[in-house]
């Protein structure tokens, strides 16, 4: 759905994209080169059964551009994460090698660049009779292009931020808001935490039921159990219709999993929720290996 070019009538009606695809298909394969290197980070924790985004201590931040100042967004925060971790940054700060010169600054020689991904949308002409409409001339398709950006501890002359306190969490309000203002009816009691598709709410053990870990607090399991919930709720009909049955036909409960730690641990960022671990990690990771590598 996102390959590395789009269909061959863009490319016709895009004078001189074929030769920069050839070019780029020989150097790397963006999405393999990706997919690879979380698969390895994930082999390398999988004896502790911990995943290389979640951080020992303290709370996970998302990676942003130096330039831009906005956050990276899909992959890329998950890239990053991993980049950080198994090369030991602690600056959620990332550029380009011309990024960090504009800034003044300047990458450390033998420094080595880590690949994120750029999706844009293009829009090309269809082969469509003369007396079609603009709309059935017209078609669309995502163009995903690599390039390489550093860690701003890799370079020279960049002044590292104070680290942001992370705040002891009684109750989360940015949490409870950011889950109110979705609609997701959710519902507290019992024993187990799930999301029930068929009526659309969610259920949550009573908040006292709670231990903390090593890791992180009662408090800060709930909030990322709940949002882990959450993210499963959003493949309801009513919102994105994620059916991954066809894709990964048995593993499809495994996949949808990873869908939803993935955005927990985007929400546990952005909503200054420490991450924890569940008892489950050691069977996900089995299945999640299996469908990267497939």
């Amino acid at each position: 759905r996102f390959a590395p070019w789009p269909l061959k009538a863009a490319r016709k009606s895009c004078a001189g994209m074929a030769k920069v695809h050839g070019t780029m298909s020989q150097r790397i394969d963006v999405h393999q080169a990706i997919t690879d290197r979380i698969i390895e980070a994930i082999e390398r924790g999988a004896g502790e059964f911990k995943l290389p985004w979640y951080r020992p201590a303290g709370s996970i931040t998302r990676p942003t551009n130096i330039d831009s100042k906005k956050p990276y967004r899909g992959i890329n925060v998950v890239t990053l994460w991993v980049e950080a971790q198994l090369k030991g940054y602690v600056t959620p700060v990332w550029g380009t090698y011309k990024q960090f010169q504009e800034a003044g600054c300047q990458v450390r020689k033998g420094e080595k660049a880590s690949l994120v991904v750029f999706y844009k949308e293009i829009e090309f002409e269809r082969d469509a009779p003369e007396a079609a409409s603009d709309d059935e001339r017209m078609g669309s398709a995502w163009m995903a292009r690599g390039y390489w950006v550093f860690n701003a501890e890799q370079v020279d002359g960049y002044e590292l931020p104070e680290k942001p306190p992370v705040a002891a969490i009684e109750r989360n309000a940015r949490v409870e808001g950011f889950m109110r203002n979705t609609g997701i009816e959710v519902r507290w009691g019992g024993h187990s935490a799930y999301y029930r598709p068929s009526e659309d709410y969610i259920q949550m053990p009573e908040a006292g039921l709670f231990t903390g870990t090593d890791t992180s607090s009662a408090t800060e399991a709930m909030y990322a159990t709940l949002l882990h919930e959450g993210i499963h709720a959003t493949g309801h009909k009513s919102r994105l219709d994620r059916n991954f049955s066809e894709r990964f036909g048995v593993e499809e409960r495994s996949a949808e999993e990873l869908v939803a730690e993935l955005g927990a641990a985007f929400l546990c960022a952005d909503l200054a929720v420490t991450p924890t671990l569940r008892d489950d990690h050691a069977h996900y990771i089995a299945h999640w290996l299996e469908i990267m590598k497939g």
